[in-house]
């Protein structure tokens, strides 16, 4: 049995903070305490760092199949990996679609022979598949993904009768993507009318906070009515927080909701700068909304950070604005974002672990992981929270090789990694490339 001793570091768990020792044996937390002595194979002293659950990211786009000349599993996982993200959920747009229960199969055994992380990925819903769709199981498919927006592939789900079977005869969490198709082409017919030069400054005008909301609050009317499980992502206007309440633990809630890093840190003052490069769909908008955003994830009203991770390359990025696609790379920097905040006496650390960490491990529930407990596996990040470093082409693991955080300076650094007992990241470099796990989930 492989043992691994970690002394001396800041463990972050459940809203405490406290200094313990850990020992992993073999995939698994084996012992938490003050002080441990025993023989291990490795002793890592971690004084004046941080022991942090390995971050569960709820949304990516990793490109494969059929994208890959922007991204593929292995790339991404690696660039997840350096970001302390040990579990990630992948989203069914790729080409083929992830529309069949063959198809989704073949994207984990491709997970199994090339993630280094844990993975998951979402079996996708279209106007036709309902049959497929109810096939999903919720022992080892995290859920089911319903583009009620078109956005990067062609899986806008606009049928109502589809949505309510759909949200009717589900068996389990429902992922949405809300925003309202006709008001989108709408706004785009007028802009066009105008003939004026489009450029990324008018996305969150045409991809609109109105469409935002009518899309959120039918998908919330939905599963009031069928007793569904939905979870909604990416929330990008202050509006569509009124949708949610605190006033349930989370294990209780039926409805929840994702807030993404970019929809926090940037805002539409941002896209004279970047442009493109922060075009994405739902739109980030204005600072009032990113504020609200920010203060629904302190009140529980908002129940996780993710990133919407979503890679195109460099050329694509740089076409007009009506012909580049929408989305922007971020795993692997979105605990920087999170730290940036923190430093900035925003939010708590132990806050910002529940969001990332612990959340996605109940919302999901996912088994054995978001926790540094004993029992659970072994999913691990050292992260030095003093530490300043500037975002910078060369360090990127993303296969695009750009980031719109580049020349951002931030405090605070992953520097080591576990996955499931494996040491798999060390000061910038990637030590162990086996595959990750299929992560599992709890059918209550």
């Amino acid at each position: 049995m492989a043992k691994i001793l970690i002394k001396n570091g800041l463990v972050i768990n459940r809203g405490v903070s406290s200094y313990q020792d850990v020992l992993i044996i073999d995939e698994r937390i084996d012992k938490i305490a003050s002080s441990i002595d025993t023989d291990a194979d490795k002793v890592i002293d971690a004084q004046g760092k941080w022991i942090i659950p390995g971050i569960i990211d709820d949304q990516v786009h990793f490109r494969q199949p059929g994208l890959t000349h922007k991204a593929n599993i292995y790339t991404e996982s690696r660039a997840a990996l350096a970001g302390g993200v040990t579990s990630f959920m992948e989203m069914p747009n790729t080409k083929p679609t992830a529309t069949t229960q063959k198809r989704l199969e073949e994207k984990y055994v491709t997970a199994k022979a090339s993630a280094i992380t844990n993975y998951s990925f979402y079996m996708g819903a279209t106007n036709e598949n309902i049959e497929e769709v109810l096939k999903t199981d919720a022992e080892n498919v995290c859920g089911i993904k319903i583009f009620m927006g078109s956005s990067t592939g062609n899986m806008l789900v606009d049928d109502v009768d589809t949505l309510e079977n759909i949200f009717s005869k589900a068996h389990m969490l429902i992922a949405t993507h809300c925003e309202d198709e006709e008001t989108i082409r709408s706004n785009m017919a007028t802009y066009k009318a105008k003939n004026i030069d489009l450029d990324a400054s008018y996305h969150p005008i045409i991809r609109s906070r109105e469409g935002c909301y009518i899309s959120s609050s039918k998908a919330v009317e939905l599963a009031k009515r069928n007793g569904t499980r939905l979870h909604i992502l990416h929330i990008s206007t202050k509006e569509e927080l009124d949708l949610f309440n605190n006033d349930l633990p989370l294990k209780d809630k039926k409805i929840t909701s994702e807030a993404c890093v970019h929809h926090l840190f940037f805002n539409d003052q941002d896209y004279q700068k970047l442009g493109n490069k922060i075009k994405c769909n739902p739109a980030i908008k204005e600072k009032a909304d990113a504020d609200a955003i920010f203060q629904a994830v302190l009140d529980d009203r908002i129940d996780v950070i993710a990133t919407d991770h979503a890679p195109h390359t460099i050329e694509e990025k740089s076409q007009d604005y009506l012909t580049a696609p929408s989305g922007l790379p971020l795993i692997q920097h979105s605990l920087n974002v999170m730290m940036d905040f923190y430093h900035r006496g925003m939010i708590s650390k132990e806050k910002m672990i529940e969001k990332m960490c612990h959340h996605p491990a109940e919302l999901f529930r996912v088994i054995d992981r978001g926790y540094i407990e004993e029992g659970q596996y072994a999913d691990i990040v050292i992260v030095d929270p003093e530490e300043e470093h500037v975002i910078e082409a060369k360090d990127l693991f993303y296969k695009c090789q750009w980031s719109p955080l580049e020349g951002y300076r931030f405090k605070g650094k992953v520097k080591q990694v576990f996955v499931n007992g494996t040491r798999k990241y060390l000061n910038g470099r990637i030590l162990n490339q086996t595959s990750g796990m299929r992560m599992k989930f709890r059918v209550d």
